[in-house]
């Protein structure tokens, strides 16, 4: 596999040339390359450097910061300390906060932070680190950072997704999914989730992280979704092994957009996995080829998990038998955007969509446009652009 430069690390390595001195925050899924990219930056850093990470089999207590922080202070001026995993350590935003504001002013060191568990590290940050830290998200492997990797197409990162180690393994496609499950979905689950997070029942936690696979980018029912699963369980529930599963990055649920708040947040959500070899760890891969409704679903699942790239509030729209695939507000315009994974089909959703919102700017995405969409890094770019024409 060809080493790359994935595009946080470039952010990263020019936020820390500046002269601000912010802690930078780097979070994403587990296994998309964050250490590496740290690793890569500590490199070429031109100064004394300190990288360190949390993620031991004793979890690490506030005083290990402490004790790593002073060492970082005496090896000199234009230190980089790097801590990962720092969210593991219980109470670690206060003990950070304090050594942060001893050398704040003197600019003696620049702190990268790293983590995996968005929703415990937000809950952190939110505690006691406000207004001395900036956030990078980490995504997923988008197609064009696959295609410099491994020579991939649309075809192989619609059926393998974007996880690095696991599509050295693709050739062998049981290997390749036990890879996933094991060594991917399981530590997330395990030790991002069920570690950190209350969960009452584990085994309706994971039930609802299947069924959330096999459903790619399809509106579901809370009601029939619990009906479904095999454990006991209520509505909100789900919705809340919904939100941990969003704070690990695994899926994205999406609201029905309909100008309320009240009605948007009571709709049933569409199920968006951030990365198709998520989905096809529990159903193989080679359904790609062979159906073309499976097609079509895991096509626009890639699609949704790129327009979730960026910085605008991402829905889905259905009135009666009309829907729109994705509804993007984004700079104060509206994108209604429908993806069209073959030639058949109509617009009416979309004609119907604009006529509710005239001001609207209807896109159709087909394979060559999700092409440029799923190679793009920035997806602001791809919709501003989009847009002009």
């Amino acid at each position: 596999m060809k080493e790359i430069e994935r595009h946080f690390t470039r952010l990263l390595a020019s936020r820390l040339r500046e002269q601000l001195n912010f802690i930078q925050v780097v979070v994403g899924p587990r296994q998309v390359g964050k250490t590496t990219g740290l690793q890569q930056i500590v490199a070429r850093w031109e100064g004394p450097s300190l990288m360190v990470t949390a993620d031991e089999i004793v979890t690490p207590d506030r005083e290990w910061i402490a004790v790593h922080w002073e060492k970082a202070r005496r090896m000199g001026d234009g230190v980089l300390l790097v801590i990962d995993e720092v969210q593991k350590i219980p109470h670690w935003s206060s003990v950070i906060k304090h050594m942060f504001d001893q050398d704040r002013k003197s600019k003696r060191l620049k702190v990268v932070l790293l983590g995996s568990a968005s929703l415990s590290l937000q809950r952190g940050l939110g505690e006691s680190l406000a207004g001395r830290y900036e956030v990078i998200t980490a995504d997923h492997w988008d197609l064009g950072e696959c295609r410099e990797a491994f020579g991939w197409g649309l075809d192989e990162f619609l059926k393998f997704g974007g996880y690095p180690a696991a599509a050295l393994l693709c050739h062998d496609v049981p290997r390749w999914q036990k890879y996933l499950r094991d060594s991917i979905i399981e530590p997330v689950l395990i030790k991002d989730i069920l570690g950190l997070s209350s969960v009452q029942k584990p085994a309706l936690f994971r039930q609802t992280f299947e069924l959330a696979m096999a459903y790619p980018a399809q509106e579901v029912s809370l009601q029939k979704l619990l009906g479904q699963l095999q454990e006991t369980g209520n509505v909100n529930t789900i919705k809340h092994y919904l939100d941990l599963l969003q704070g690990a990055f695994l899926i994205r649920t999406l609201h029905k957009y309909s100008g309320s708040e009240v009605r948007t947040r009571a709709s049933s959500p569409k199920l968006v996995p951030l990365n198709n070899a998520l989905v096809h760890a529990f159903r193989s891969p080679e359904e790609v080829d062979a159906n073309p409704q499976w097609y079509g679903r895991v096509f626009e699942a890639a699609v949704g998990a790129a327009l979730l790239r960026s910085s605008g509030q991402v829905y889905y729209w259905r009135e009666g038998k009309f829907e729109v695939d994705f509804v993007v507000e984004l700079r104060g315009k509206i994108y209604a955007i429908e993806v069209k994974s073959s030639a058949s089909g109509t617009l009416r959703g979309l004609e119907r969509f604009v006529q509710r919102h005239p001001g609207c700017i209807p896109l159709v995405v087909d394979r060559e446009k999700a092409i440029k969409l799923l190679e793009s890094p920035n997806s602001d770019d791809y919709l501003l652009t989009a847009g002009l024409r």
